[in-house]
């Protein structure tokens, strides 16, 4: 079956002036036009290709990679506003809408939001919203502490920034774990530190457990060598000193300090950390 909204594996079936036809196994075919098409492609050939809708709603296959697929978000930026909703730029020659209904607040030009899109059944089009809520859920978690998950920046709080995770699910980043600035729209890697009762999920940007002191002390052994071999940091330093020129915590410090010592790659005196 043919996946609109997402890449699909296809067989070149023919060959015409306006472009090639290609066919899944089930023999649905689509239209990749000739300005997408390969120069070397011929007939049974298998092209990867991502299929959507054109201004007809006719299925349409194309080489260019949009930036967002179907049941995933992104951070897109309106394009235009008009009588049926804000259109978004994802990469393609067709805008990709967001009617009003799925606004919330509503959009701006030239403004960048965090969307979903999906396959609207009752039309069979491609659809975004703002509506960001309506698509994560923390129902049946699929994720355990200490996975590294995919994070998306959704919004900002007093408490910290709200990501989604893997597509499917939510968390927190709590300020005080934070030594570098974050935005609405980022892409990263993070870790989930926390699955409470109410299955709220707390994440971090940095390992969980042994791995994280491991990778910290890593990073702190990097900083000392690109420091002449010392830091002016020990038991005593101001613990707002450490985060803003190292990135991590005091007590994140200690450890990393104390696992190189272990190692003896150091020796820590009270006015600083030094390498051997």
């Amino acid at each position: 079956m043919m996946n609109i909204g997402k890449y699909n594996t296809l067989e070149v079936v023919s060959d015409t002036k306006f472009g090639l036809y290609l066919a899944d196994e089930e023999g649905n075919d689509v239209l990749l036009p000739n300005k997408f098409c390969p120069k070397d492609a011929k007939i049974g050939d298998k092209l990867d290709v991502f299929v959507y809708r054109d201004h007809e709603q006719r299925p349409i296959a194309t080489n260019q990679r949009p930036l967002i697929i179907r049941d995933s978000f992104a951070y897109l930026k309106v394009k235009q506003v008009g009588t049926v909703g804000a259109f978004l730029d994802w990469g393609l020659e067709k805008d990709l809408l967001v009617p009003y209904k799925e606004q919330e607040p509503r959009m701006d030009e030239g403004r960048k939001y965090v969307v979903f899109l999906y396959l609207d059944t009752a039309s069979g089009r491609l659809v975004a919203t703002n509506r960001v809520r309506r698509h994560v859920s923390n129902d049946d978690i699929e994720v355990e502490v200490g996975d590294e998950v995919a994070l998306l920046i959704w919004e900002e709080n007093e408490a910290g920034f709200r990501a989604i995770i893997n597509n499917k699910h939510f968390g927190i980043i709590y300020r005080s774990d934070l030594f570098e600035p974050l935005r609405i729209g980022d892409k990263m890697k993070g870790y989930v530190r926390a699955i409470r009762e109410d299955n709220k999920i707390d994440l971090s940007l940095q390992p969980i457990g042994f791995e994280n002191v491991e990778a910290t002390a890593e990073t702190l052994l990097v900083l000392l060598k690109k420091n002449g071999g010392s830091l002016p940091f020990g038991d005593k330093s101001d613990p707002e000193a450490i985060q803003k020129q190292l990135k991590m915590s005091k007590k994140t410090f200690k450890k990393a300090a104390g696992t190189l010592f272990k190692k003896k790659l150091v020796r820590i005196e009270d006015n600083g950390i030094f390498l051997l």
